[in-house]
């Protein structure tokens, strides 16, 4: 396995530089954000020569959007920078590009998305219905129809917000398409939800075609009290029931270990990308304690190298 880092921390310096940070870093791969939400700093036509000539892989291309977006030019926006970053990875030989399921809005006419997380009223179930059968499938059909013939894997990133949020709706989407869907995995989105990452491992087993690296704080009392949907900014630290934390001051070491030996059993091999979206560490001390971390989490020889095998 692996170590990584998702470029777009270092999104204000150049190309060159931010792969010098990254050699600095001592990790092995950087995974490139080629627009939509995650902006396009780094897609240059001497990418391929500039990874390569520090010894670095680029482990996937990310391109987080909302193609189903009832904006039609948002959603237009999101489905061409999908389209062209399958293109680009086809000409980096990069195999996975991950992205966002995506949400619709309650139907045709709506003005905005809509994410439902509760089945009463009934009507919340005819529009979820909606979504799925009338958006979702038919769109991701035929973008998984696109990927196979480009030998691209779709990792969608279950994010609360879109249809694809848990591992029970990233299978569900898997089986109503075919296996080039599969997810990043960022076990933050899934503590902070309830969700135990390691089981969630055993659940989506293959279809795990990339992990971030990004850990969440979980505030006990404002969750005893408001519950883990939260709605107020991410710089309200003292008042949320969570926050995204650098690697380590969330779950605690143990649980890294034990989520990279859960990876490695479901047969997981690839790269942990580490993701900073800690607004109380700056960049240099988040990522250099994710490094700490995950550096002794993974087990750098395989099991058939030990002297019991």
């Amino acid at each position: 396995m692996k170590l990584g880092v998702f470029t777009v921390v270092f999104a204000e310096l150049p190309l060159a530089q931010a792969l010098d940070r990254v050699v600095e870093l001592g990790l092995d791969a950087v995974e490139i954000g080629t627009g939509n939400y995650p902006g396009d700093a780094h897609l240059s036509p001497d990418l391929k020569r500039e990874v390569e000539a520090r010894g670095l892989e680029i482990s996937a291309l990310s391109c987080h959007g909302n193609p189903l977006h009832p904006d039609e030019d948002f959603a237009r926006r999101s489905h061409e920078t999908w389209r062209h970053t399958v293109e680009l990875a086809g000409e980096l030989g990069v195999e996975t590009v991950i992205c966002f399921s995506g949400c619709p809005g309650d139907g045709p006419g709506a003005a905005q998305p809509n994410w439902v997380t509760c089945a009463w009223p009934p009507e919340y179930l005819e529009v979820l219905e909606w979504q799925w059968s009338e958006r979702a499938i038919p769109y991701w059909i035929e973008e998984a129809r696109v990927a196979r013939a480009a030998g691209i894997r779709i990792a969608l990133e279950p994010h609360p917000g879109f249809l694809v949020y848990n591992p029970e709706t990233a299978l569900r989407l898997r089986d109503a398409v075919g296996p080039e869907i599969g997810v990043n995995f960022d076990p933050s989105h899934f503590v902070w939800q309830g969700i135990d990452p390691l089981l969630a491992v055993r659940v989506l087993a293959d279809a795990i075609f990339h992990v971030h690296a990004k850990d969440v704080y979980v505030d006990r009392h404002n969750t005893a009290r408001n519950g883990v949907l939260d709605t107020k900014h991410y710089g309200r630290f003292a008042d949320r029931s969570w926050s995204f934390r650098s690697v380590g001051y969330g779950q605690g070491e143990q649980f890294w270990r034990d989520f990279v030996s859960a990876l490695r059993i479901a047969g997981y091999d690839g790269v942990l990308s580490i993701e900073h979206e800690d607004g109380l560490a700056s960049i240099d001390e988040g990522l250099a304690k994710a490094v700490e971390v995950l550096r002794a989490a993974v087990l750098r020889e395989p099991a058939s190298a030990m002297w019991w095998a």
